[in-house]
């Protein structure tokens, strides 16, 4: 809308009132439209072209376009990739490390190492190790499968515990399709390595276990007795540590990895007995040389020693005589393996063999008129003749 003021002129415009002024204006405003027509359809045009530039290929297909354009088949593996079907696991196999015994142990505070090899190999496979102390779950850890030679896997974890008890661990083999296979562990029982006399506990079951695995002549019941002590003495005599009878860690480390075994020197004498005098231990052998029992004992002193060389029992004496010797079996004149009052853990007899009073009735038993009795020192060397007054 045009304002106009009192004076007659268009406000702006310099155009006087009248007839003519707007003739003129009227014609030229037909010219104008007309021009500004012209120019819309040539600017439409223009856009039209433009616009058929620029559609995409798709979309003119959709709106009738006579173009045709190839058809796009997707390429595999071009998007997120397939997950790849599970291998089926044929074999798990479970190993420890830093255990030992029969059954298993290991002291408290040990690290125990569990090894695991898994056949066929599968990339992506990992294994979830559960463990467990007795039904209660204590840990877990997720591993990656390590690609081994032969087309097999491995995997390894470190455990420690401070708590005695029964310990498993149990694997999970899964690949992104899920668990292709599972494992356990046989159990290991971590024990305290510190026991005394009188205690009844796990880790004295373990002891008295380790030490019959050995052939010690002990009792299974489970309590650090008299019994017990005595078959420790002779363990440690034979694995040169301190002759006392204190169980430590020391004694459940060679336990593990299987020391304190009696060496045969006789294999081939048959049903025999062997008094080992730098040991200080005796031992009953059975045909083939293997071991039945071993026993402390105490020989002759360096004044009084123990005659040695290869005998055999020539006569028996049941009970207690008056020189306090009980179950007395005599191999050369007065020298004989008996049960005795004092059996201290180094030589200290007046050339018998003594034993403790316990243990001389299964000796006595097992032991015939004729059983040969092979008396010797480890590197060699002692006595060779006996002397007329030997005695206990």
């Amino acid at each position: 809308m045009t304002a106009r003021d009192g004076s007659g002129e268009r406000d702006g415009s310099g155009a006087r009132d009248g007839s003519g002024a707007r003739d003129r204006s009227h014609g030229a405003g037909r010219l104008h439209g007309r021009t500004a027509a012209g120019l819309g359809l040539l600017l439409l045009a223009a856009a039209s072209v433009l616009a058929a530039l620029l559609l995409p290929a798709g979309a003119a297909a959709a709106s009738g376009s006579s173009a045709s354009s190839p058809s796009t088949t997707p390429v595999p593996g071009a998007g997120s990739p397939t997950p790849q079907p599970a291998v089926p696991v044929e074999h798990v196999k479970m190993l420890l490390g830093g255990v030992g015994g029969h059954p298993l142990f290991a002291p408290v505070g040990n690290t125990i190492v569990i090894y695991g090899r898994i056949t066929p190999y599968q990339p992506g496979q990992r294994t979830t190790v559960a463990l467990y102390l007795g039904s209660r779950k204590v840990g877990a850890k997720v591993l990656r499968v390590v690609p081994r030679s032969g087309g097999s896997g491995s995997f390894q974890v470190h455990f420690t515990t401070r708590q005695a008890g029964s310990m498993t661990a149990r694997v999970a083999v899964h690949v992104a399709a899920g668990v292709v296979a599972t494992g356990q562990t046989p159990a290991v029982q971590f024990v305290h390595t510190e026991v005394s006399p009188g205690t009844s506990s796990t880790s004295v079951r373990v002891l008295q276990s380790e030490l019959n695995r050995l052939h010690y002549a002990v009792p299974l019941n489970g309590v650090f007795e008299e019994g017990t002590e005595r078959a420790l003495i002779a363990f440690r005599k034979v694995t040169n540590m301190a002759r006392v009878g204190l169980a430590e860690r020391a004694v459940f480390h060679k336990l593990a990895h299987g020391e304190g075994s009696f060496h045969v020197r006789y294999p081939r004498h048959g049903h025999h007995v062997e008094a080992n005098l730098t040991k200080q231990v005796l031992a009953e052998i059975e045909p083939g040389g293997k071991v039945r029992n071993i026993y402390t004992m105490s020989s002759g002193k360096p004044s009084t020693p123990t005659v040695v060389g290869n005998f055999q029992v020539y006569m028996k004496s049941f009970g207690v005589n008056e020189k306090g010797m009980v179950d007395s079996n005599y191999f050369i004149r007065g020298y004989a393996i008996h049960g005795y009052a004092e059996v201290p853990t180094y030589a200290a007899s007046h050339g018998c063999l003594r034993v403790p009073i316990p243990d001389a009735p299964s000796i006595y038993a097992w032991v015939q008129v004729g059983t040969p009795v092979d008396v010797y020192h480890q590197g060699g060397g002692g006595s060779t003749n006996p002397r007329s007054n030997a005695g206990p």
